[in-house]
């Protein structure tokens, strides 16, 4: 169904729109206006590496975009699909000597698509289940890690694999399924009663965090580990109850709304703190783009920009204000990838690097292409299994051989790296940057006290 026959069944909303884009949020003209499709984002770009179709290129996509919004081109199925596939990775933009911001309007252009296409039918249901009805309540995400604590717990998990009833699954989510790690206690739930985690020693300053929505169920020993360092050097550490979801993933799949009211929790949460620490790369990218989400509302934007100012990456953070350096030695050859979101978006590189070289034992071992998207790009590996797979397989060639792990700042790639740690036969521990620091003052403390 076209934008236009759409059209002929339902009035649209607004008449702020742009072209054949119909309704308000249409992509920003100025993201595309120097864009002189020269092709220096070519080799950046995984899809176009694995198709080498112009379409599923940068440029390509960019040159769709401005295709409706001058009228030469409808919202239709031949427009959705270079869209969407797309690994919203921002690797373009920073290749780009314009830094064109392809990622922005990819996810304005997926608003405009799922306004004028919504999605129907199972794919709808299971779209809804989880953007509305899941993800957005801590309560409900906690249930289900309950469930699936229960699961791994209760010998269902071994049966289930031993008899293979997994295969009834998609091979995707059967994989999936094979690297989930360990449900623990969500560090909310745990600290909901605390009012402030007091550091270790004497206090520098407050700050508050955000424990997220899916790594607070299935990453809790991260945020655990994030509480551990902040308060070891010198943070009081604040968990505000009434924050949520980030609305990254609802951004993503073009659900723009939702990811307003999301963005208006969570500033108002975060709002009497001047720092908001994030260990999701992510996450982080999505909170400090809130503004992008209210370029209509003048006040609104202001107040988001002002917001963004306060969210900060972990490895930023201690890198910025400064950190105890361990004395234990780890002894581990490590590697590191770069989060696309870490890395593009937020133009974090060096600092996490830096907080691994002084650990001591720790030799690190370069990754060619380390900021070479992984595949996992929010849930595009459940949504976009074959071409996340093809992506992945050309990460894992990049993996050096000789490392015992692989070192990162986001969850998504955590999974997404681990399934091809699994898949290749490698055995590679998959860690976050943060936890290896955490270790590293954990087994300092315990040679102290005489038990190492």
């Amino acid at each position: 169904m076209s934008v236009q026959e759409l059209d002929l069944k339902q009035e649209p909303p607004c008449t702020s729109g742009l072209g054949n884009y119909l309704w308000s949020d249409p992509p920003d003209e100025k993201k595309w206006a120097d864009c002189v499709h020269c092709g220096m984002c070519l080799e950046s770009c995984p899809t176009y590496e694995q198709t080498g179709q112009e379409q599923h290129s940068p440029r390509g996509r960019v040159h769709l975009i401005k295709s409706v919004a001058e009228g030469t081109l409808q919202v239709n199925e031949q427009f959705i699909d270079p869209v969407f596939q797309c690994l919203d990775c921002r690797a373009c933009t920073t290749a780009c000597p314009a830094d064109v911001d392809v990622g922005g309007l990819i996810e304005e252009a997926r608003g405009q698509i799922r306004q004028a296409m919504p999605l129907t039918g199972v794919k709808g249901a299971i779209s809804k289940f989880f953007l509305h009805d899941l993800f957005p309540h801590q309560n409900r995400l906690n249930t289900l890690g309950g469930l699936l604590k229960f699961y791994q717990k209760s010998g269902i998990q071994k049966a289930v694999r031993k008899t293979k009833l997994i295969n009834v699954m998609p091979q995707h989510l059967v994989d999936m399924e094979s690297i989930m790690p360990e449900v623990k206690e969500p560090v909310k739930k745990k600290y909901k009663d605390v009012k402030v985690i007091k550091a270790k020693g004497e206090t520098k300053q407050e700050v508050a965090m955000l424990t997220g929505c899916v790594m607070d169920v299935m990453f809790s020993d991260i945020n655990e580990s994030t509480i551990n360092v902040l308060t070891r050097n010198g943070n009081d550490v604040v968990i505000p109850q009434s924050q949520t979801c980030c609305g990254a993933l609802h951004v993503h799949a073009g659900d723009r709304d939702m990811g307003r009211k999301l963005a208006k929790q969570n500033m108002e949460a975060f709002k009497d703190f001047d720092k908001v620490i994030v260990n999701a790369a992510g996450c982080g990218c999505m909170m400090k783009e809130y503004a992008e989400l209210f370029k209509e509302d003048p006040e609104m934007h202001a107040k988001a920009e002002e917001f963004s100012e306060k969210v900060e990456d972990i490895s930023k953070f201690l890198h910025d204000t400064g950190y105890e350096k361990p004395n234990a030695e780890m002894n581990t050859r490590i590697t590191y990838h770069d989060a696309c979101h870490l890395a593009h978006g937020q133009g974090i590189r060096q600092q996490p690097r830096d907080i691994l070289l002084d650990i001591p034992g720790v030799d690190m071992v370069h990754m060619p292409n380390s900021d070479r998207c992984c595949g996992s790009a929010g849930i595009y590996n459940i949504t976009n299994p074959e071409m996340a797979n093809a992506v992945l397989e050309s990460k894992m060639e990049n993996v050096p051989d000789d490392v015992e792990m692989i070192s990162m700042g986001n969850p998504g790639c955590m999974l997404q790296m681990a399934m091809g740690v699994q898949k290749y036969g490698r055995n590679q521990k998959i860690v976050h940057t943060v936890q290896l620091l955490d270790w590293a003052y954990q087994k300092e403390d315990r040679m102290k006290e005489g038990e190492e």
